[in-house]
Formats: C-alpha cells, sequence, structure tokens
C-alpha cells in the first residue's frame, strides 16, 4: 500500500465514524470529511432526519464547519472523503465551495438508489464542464454496509 492509499484509507475511516455517528443519531449513515494540507478541517455526517433540514446531508455539514473554522467561504486545496457517493445538491456545493477533489466510498447505484435516475458526479461534472478530481474504490464495501444498514 503506498502512501496515498494509505492516506485515503485512514480518512476515510474517519469519513466512517462520522457515517456511523449519524446513524446512531438516527440519520442515515453517510459521513464526510474535508482534508487540506493533510489536516481534517471539516467534519459532517448526515444530520436530515434529527434537524429537520433536507440540505443537511454529511457533505454540507462537513462544508459548513470547515468554512466556519477557517472563516472562509471556499475551500481551494482541499478534498472531501466521503462514504457515498455525493448527490447532485453536494456535488454542485463541492465545486462551489472550490473543494478540488473527491474520494468516494460507495455509489447510489450500488446501494440501490434509484431516486436519482442515471446521476453520478462524472456525469454532472461534464455537464456543467467544471473540474473536479475523483478517486473511486476506496473501503466501498464497508462504507456500502454502513449505510445499507441504516436505511
Amino acid at each position: 500500500m503506498n502512501d496515498e492509499t494509505q492516506d485515503h484509507t485512514s480518512f476515510m475511516g474517519l469519513a466512517l465514524h462520522e457515517a456511523r455517528a449519524g446513524a446512531a443519531e438516527g440519520n442515515l449513515a453517510v459521513g464526510s470529511v474535508i482534508v487540506r494540507g493533510g489536516q481534517v478541517i471539516g467534519r459532517g455526517h448526515n444530520r436530515v432526519r434529527t434537524s429537520g433540514d433536507p440540505t443537511a446531508h454529511a457533505e454540507m455539514v462537513a462544508i459548513w464547519d470547515a468554512c466556519r473554522g477557517l472563516g472562509a467561504p471556499v475551500l481551494p486545496g482541499s478534498t472531501c472523503y466521503t462514504t457515498m457517493e455525493p448527490c447532485p445538491m453536494c456535488c454542485w456545493a463541492i465545486v462551489v465551495a472550490g473543494i478540488e477533489r473527491v474520494i468516494l466510498g460507495a455509489r447510489h447505484v450500488d446501494a440501490g438508489n434509484t431516486t436519482i435516475g442515471d446521476y453520478t458526479v462524472e456525469r454532472l461534472i461534464a455537464m456543467t464542464r467544471r473540474e473536479l478530481a475523483l478517486t473511486t474504490g476506496i473501503a466501498v464495501d464497508e462504507c456500502l454496509a454502513v449505510v445499507t444498514s441504516s436505511g
């Protein structure tokens, strides 16, 4: 395992911890962390059910946390680790926040989520002609097991 893969696995482990925290609160088990310069700058887990806010997805909460912590509305040079493929709302927020890379675990299609049709991060990025580096295949089975167990 090279250093980059080890870092991805380690940071995805933190995102999985967030996902489990969300599930323990009664939310869908999705977690996210935002990293810059090897340091976690934002953390979040899904809080939709407990907050009553349909936008309180893990990635959104992590973005809010990072922006508040840094006192800035953009996060250049950062990477978002997320246990589930970001939905269109979250993916666009990632782009708008200037996050440069997404490392994702499970995909919607793998989890049996049909509510967003044929959506993928790659399709949204291609459609909008924006740039966003994407790494897939990190802890997929573990991410899928956590999210599907929380229903």
